[in-house]
C-alpha cells in the first residue's frame, strides 16, 4: 500500500514508522530481524530501508602500487526490503540515491521492485564518499534528487531510458523526498532550500520526510512554511534520541542542525552515560506528544539499529 493511503487511512490518527539499515557486509539478515521484531507490537505500516553507498580504500602492494578496493558494501537494499515483506507483511520502503548507480542500474532497480510489488520509494541524492571533499555524481548517473526523482516519474508516466522499452506497463511508485527544518547544509538560505522543495513536489513528490530535528517549533515552522508555498503533501518528521553525551557534539556536525539549550543543558548536567540516555529518551517522548498534538501525520523513527530507545519512547507516547 502506498504511504499516501495509509495516511489517509488512518484519518488523522499519528502512525509510527521506523528505518534501518540494510546488514554489514557478510552478516545475515537475522540482524534485521533483531531490529524489528521489538518494534512490530507497535503495528508500523512500513519500514525504511537506507542505501550506504560503497566506499574505497586504497591497498598498497609490496611493488608500490596503489589498488583501490571498495568497502563498506552492503547487502543489496532491494533484497532486503523483499525479505521483511515476506517476514512481517508490511511494506517496505527502499531508498533510491543518486551515488553509486548509473542511469540503467537504477531503472533496472525500479523495475525489480515493481516486480516485487514494493509500492513506495524514497528518492536521495546521497551523501559524498569519505574520500571526496564532496557529492561527485556516478558516470552515467544521476546528479541531483530532481533527476533521480523525474526518472521515477517518467516510469510511472510508462516512459523508459530507450525507445526499445516503451511497450513496458507503467510502474506506480509513491514517491518520498526529504525535506529540512533547519536547511540543507548546501543551500545557502532556506527560501533557496524551499524553492527546490516545491519543485520535487511540482515533479510528482508524493511526501516528504525530514532531517531529525530536536526543536518542535522548527518543524511547525517549516511545515507552515511548506504550506504557504502550495506545499501539500504530508510532512512526516524525522526522529531521533540523543542516547550519548557525545552526539551533542556529533550530531550538529554529520547533520548540520541544532541542540536547544535546554537539552544541552540537562546532558550536560548528568552524571553518566545512563542518566544522558535517560534525558534524551524523555525529551523525545514529550516532544512527540507534542508532535501528535500538532497532527504530525507519522512519527518516523532513525533507529540505526538499536530499537530499546525507539520502543520505550513509543511506549511512552502510545
Amino acid at each position: 500500500m502506498k504511504i499516501t493511503n495509509h495516511i489517509s487511512n488512518a484519518k488523522g490518527k499519528t502512525l509510527f514508522s521506523f528505518e534501518l539499515l540494510p546488514p554489514i557486509k557478510g552478516q545475515s539478515i537475522q540482524g534485521i530481524f533483531n531490529t524489528i521484531d521489538p518494534l512490530m507490537e507497535f503495528n508500523p505500516p512500513f519500514i525504511d530501508v537506507t542505501y550506504l553507498r560503497e566506499d574505497y580504500i586504497y591497498k598498497q602492494h609490496p611493488t608500490g602500487l596503489l589498488e583501490k578496493v571498495a568497502y563498506r558494501k552492503r547487502p543489496s537494499t532491494v533484497a532486503t526490503c523483499a525479505a521483511i515483506m515476506n517476514r512481517y507483511k508490511v511494506d517496505a520502503v527502499p531508498h533510491l540515491i543518486c551515488g553509486g548507480f548509473t542511469k540503467e542500474e537504477t531503472e533496472n532497480a525500479l523495475i525489480d521492485l515493481q516486480f516485487l510489488g514494493i509500492d513506495n520509494v524514497l528518492v536521495l541524492r546521497g551523501d559524498a564518499r569519505k574520500s571526496d571533499s564532496s557529492f561527485i555524481p556516478t558516470p552515467g548517473g544521476h546528479a541531483f534528487a530532481s533527476d533521480l526523482l523525474g526518472h521515477v516519474v517518467n516510469m510511472n508516466n510508462g516512459k523508459y531510458l530507450h525507445d526499445h522499452m516503451d511497450d513496458m506497463e507503467k510502474t506506480d511508485f509513491c514517491i518520498g523526498v526529504a525535506g529540512y527544518p533547519e536547511k540543507h547544509f548546501e543551500s545557502p538560505n532556506l527560501e533557496t532550500d524551499f524553492r527546490y522543495l516545491k519543485h520535487k513536489v511540482d515533479m510528482g513528490a508524493n511526501f516528504i520526510v525530514t532531517q531529525m530535528f530536536f526543536d518542535n517549533t522548527k518543524y511547525k515552522a517549516f511545515v507552515n512554511k511548506c504550506r504557504e508555498n502550495d506545499i501539500n503533501v504530508p510532512i512526516i518528521p524525522g526522529l531521533k534520541p540523543i542516547t550519548t553525551s557525545k552526539q551533542l557534539i556529533s550530531l550538529p556536525k554529520i547533520f548540520h542542525l541544532d541542540i536547544p539549550v535546554a537539552l544541552s543543558e540537562a546532558i550536560h548536567a548528568c552524571k553518566n552515560e545512563k542518566d544522558v540516555k535517560e534525558v534524551g529518551i524523555e525529551w523525545m517522548i514529550n516532544q512527540c506528544k507534542e508532535l501528535i498534538g500538532m497532527g504530525a501525520p507519522v512519527l518516523h523513527f532513525y533507529t540505526m539499529g538499536n530499537p530499546e530507545p525507539t520502543k520505550r519512547i513509543i511506549r511512552g507516547v502510545f
